[in-house]
């Protein structure tokens, strides 16, 4: 939701500086971008598809989101002369780090999960488990590896989605508007080239 966001933004940002400028929005040059579509594919068949979700178990969702985090890694490492893109280099390798560490799932501790769901859900749910069918795993602060790059932040109460997003997520949601929303003219673009 996070990232939604923050591309939304990031295009319209784009728009009115482009008009701003006088020139047509120019989409980033992006490369390999076929790379980008492969990257959340794994994700899609083990979190987002029911008919697929289902049928997985917790051990090849995780390989997913390893997998998964590694090829948008790579992708976006491939793209890291744009603006925008270290940010967001930063982010996946965060995430990343923290996955790894804690099973192949994102953590999320019990008191910041009762600000998505009723807390009676949080506690029918052992700790170690899986948080309902998402990429969050449910552990305490205490037991979580690099705890500080959980998914511990939330939206504010007046946003219309409750979400709990982590610090690699707010870097790969400022590089993702910082890349949409910077309009360059062909010139600096003919400039970066050579």
């Amino acid at each position: 939701m996070v990232l939604l966001v923050s591309i939304l933004a990031g295009i319209i940002a784009g728009l009115v500086n482009a008009r701003r400028q006088g020139l047509a929005y120019q989409a980033p040059d992006l490369k390999i971008t076929w790379l980008a579509v492969v990257a959340f594919l794994p994700q899609l068949f083990a979190f987002y598809l029911p008919a697929t979700r289902a049928w997985l178990s917790d051990s090849l969702a995780a390989i997913c989101l390893l997998i998964s985090q590694g090829l948008l890694l790579f992708f976006a490492y491939a793209n890291r002369k744009l603006i925008g893109m270290w940010l967001l280099i930063g982010g996946l390798a965060l995430n990343l780090a923290v996955i790894s560490f804690n099973g192949g799932f994102m953590p999320i501790s019990p008191q910041t999960a009762t600000h998505l769901v009723p807390s009676g859900v949080v506690q029918s749910i052992p700790l170690g488990s899986r948080f309902g069918e998402s990429k969050d795993i449910l552990l305490p602060p205490e037991d979580t590896r690099l705890e500080w790059l959980a998914d511990r932040f939330l939206l504010p109460k007046w946003f219309p989605s409750r979400v709990a997003f982590s610090l690699g997520d707010l870097l790969i949601a400022v590089g993702a508007f910082w890349l949409l929303a910077t309009q360059r003219s062909q010139s600096q673009k003919k400039e970066d080239i050579s």
